[in-house]
């Protein structure tokens, strides 16, 4: 048997996995897949590293409405019966926020999760769901190893001052502080810089991490400098069903005088604004992309508008800039969008390619452009199982 690591990314919907052998993870794993849809009509699917499909829309006897508990196990029966040649001999979960308590990856006993229960509130639409499996996995087999890698981690390099809020010094000491996300897909981007940027990659660089969650990580060095995204995973650019940075202004008046409550403003702001809310279609880029209707061009419009203003704002921390890293699922994959956001940057001299752009090449900015800007795919999944395996390695 080889021995393999199993990584977990569990979100609001849906559970990614990939496995990987122990010895090999540097290169592509071993399997790959997800649960999508779930609480609503659960659909399993899997490849392997060549791409060819495994059990396709199946993972045995499921309930429509089995949630990430059931779900884990039926995955890791899965895993069990249709990999013969693997032992899962750790499992390794993306966990969005890990507060000030934990600034690397960690093995996770009871004490551990209790803790990261403490920060649900501060991530409600991920924290409990990226909990979810660790407490199955738990309730299954007491004694397997754990690991948990945060998506705060990465930005505690930033500096003091780029943490603050400007509240009474009371609510800081509280741990009332801008923590950032999506620190697995910058850790990964930051680890791949050298071989996609060459002499460029220690330089002054914008990571924009654009999908349904999007934000923007400012690096130099390869260490977070600043992010677009604080306390929460509400702040920052316009997202699919989240709205981004808003006036708390907003959040009284919806208080005082629409008599809304916290949980009702909850659901609100993260379920319903956004690229849903403006257009009142889809949190879909490519639907609003392919419609017709002014209310999808604005929404649009918008998107790309504050994703420019938000990368200009961090040019003031960095005091320059070098290159614009496009990643995750619109920024790998939509030129449309790459090319209105650098419109909207033409001051800083951006010259794209439309061909390579279009090809979705690696770097698709002209050899004339003063600013480099590159697409480069990410992989949260790799980063998670290198740490389960250090973490692993290191206990026996």
């Amino acid at each position: 048997m080889t021995e393999a690591v199993l990584v977990l990314n569990a979100g609001s919907s849906s559970i990614k996995f990939a496995l990987y052998s122990l010895a090999e993870i540097a290169g592509m794993p071993h399997v790959r897949g997800k649960i999508e849809s779930i609480r609503r009509a659960p659909v399993f699917k899997a490849v392997d590293r060549n791409g060819q499909e495994l059990d396709k829309g199946s993972l045995g006897s499921i309930d429509v409405s089995s949630d990430h508990h059931e779900l884990t196990a039926h995955l890791l029966d899965w895993v069990e019966q249709h990999d013969d040649g693997h032992e899962v001999v750790a499992i390794g979960h993306r966990v969005v926020h890990g507060g000030r308590d934990f600034s690397a990856p960690v093995q996770i006993n009871r004490e551990v999760l209790e803790k990261l229960k403490g920060f649900n509130s501060l991530a409600p639409l991920h924290q409990p769901n990226n909990l979810a499996p660790i407490e199955a996995l738990f309730a299954r087999d007491a004694n397997v190893i754990q690991v948990a890698c945060f998506d705060t981690s990465f930005h505690r390099t930033q500096t003091h001052l780029a943490e603050l809020f400007a509240l009474p010094r009371r609510f800081m000491e509280e741990g009332v502080i801008r923590y950032g996300f999506h620190g697995l897909s910058y850790e990964y981007i930051s680890g791949a810089l050298t071989k996609h940027l060459g002499d460029d990659a220690g330089g002054r660089i914008i990571v924009a991490h654009l999908g349904n969650g999007a934000s923007l990580c400012a690096i130099e060095n390869r260490k977070s400098v600043a992010t677009s995204m604080g306390f929460t995973a509400l702040d920052g650019l316009v997202m699919g069903s989240r709205c981004g940075t808003l006036d708390p202004g907003v959040v009284l008046y919806l208080m005082q005088e629409r008599g809304m409550n916290a949980d009702q403003i909850q659901h609100l702001l993260y379920n319903e604004s956004g690229l849903l809310g403006v257009s009142g279609i889809s949190n879909n880029m490519q639907v609003l992309l392919e419609s017709d209707r002014a209310e999808a061009k604005e929404a649009v419009d918008l998107f790309c508008y504050r994703a420019a203003s938000e990368i200009a704002s961090l040019i003031v921390p960095l005091q320059g800039l070098d290159a614009i890293v496009f990643t995750a699922g619109i920024g790998e994959n939509s030129p449309a969008i790459r090319a209105e956001i650098c419109r909207n940057l033409n001051w800083l001299d951006i010259a794209l390619d439309d061909r390579a752009n279009a090809a979705n090449k690696t770097i698709i900015s002209t050899d004339s452009s003063a600013i480099t800007v590159s697409v480069i795919p990410t992989d949260e999944e790799s980063v998670i199982a290198k740490a389960t395996r250090k973490l692993f390695l290191a206990g026996n």
